[in-house]
């Protein structure tokens, strides 16, 4: 089997995150989509061991902001290559509370979503939680960050937490 043709499926690339008390985190995901229209839904599958996951799992909420395709690699880095257990991701970031009590990364965002986790279905090395949609917000206009884009232009490389990641 050839698993590079996983590599041509589409991906946004998002900072998803979660509150639980005092502690919040975020992290950088590439698995967020819309599942359904009516009511709005959105499901984002995060590995088991990062601490968004934890929170989210703990509190039943989370934020999504959908980041444009001018993002620095060193702000990805931030949210996608260290963990929120050993720094403060959120420091010199531009950062507000959301309705659902969540932290929405404003920095390089072209939109943002809050959800409350419906489901959760046990993927194994990650949960799939789907939430229903109860804000959005436009930020501004321009391109989404893609997976590919990412990648090939960015030339950015993949944490081995991620859906995507694969051993070369």
């Amino acid at each position: 089997m050839n698993t590079k043709a996983l590599h041509k499926l589409s991906y946004g690339l998002y900072v998803v995150t979660s509150r639980s008390g005092e502690r919040q985190s975020g992290q950088i995901a590439n698995t967020v989509i819309q599942v359904t229209s009516e009511p709005p839904q959105i499901a984002v599958a995060l590995n088991r061991e990062n601490l968004t996951h934890e929170l989210i799992r703990e509190s039943g909420v989370f934020g999504v902001s959908i980041l444009a395709q001018d993002t620095p690699l060193p702000f990805i880095g931030k949210f996608g290559f260290k963990s929120g257990r050993d720094v403060d991701k959120f420091a010199e970031a531009s950062v507000r509370e959301g309705k659902l009590g969540v932290p929405l990364v404003l920095g390089h965002a072209l939109a943002l979503l809050e959800a409350r986790v419906s489901q959760a279905i046990d993927l194994g090395t990650h949960t799939l939680f789907v939430g229903r949609v109860e804000e959005a917000e436009v930020l501004g206009e321009g391109e989404p960050l893609t997976y590919a884009y990412y990648h090939q232009v960015k030339r950015g490389t993949t944490p081995k937490t991620a859906p995507a990641y694969s051993k070369e």
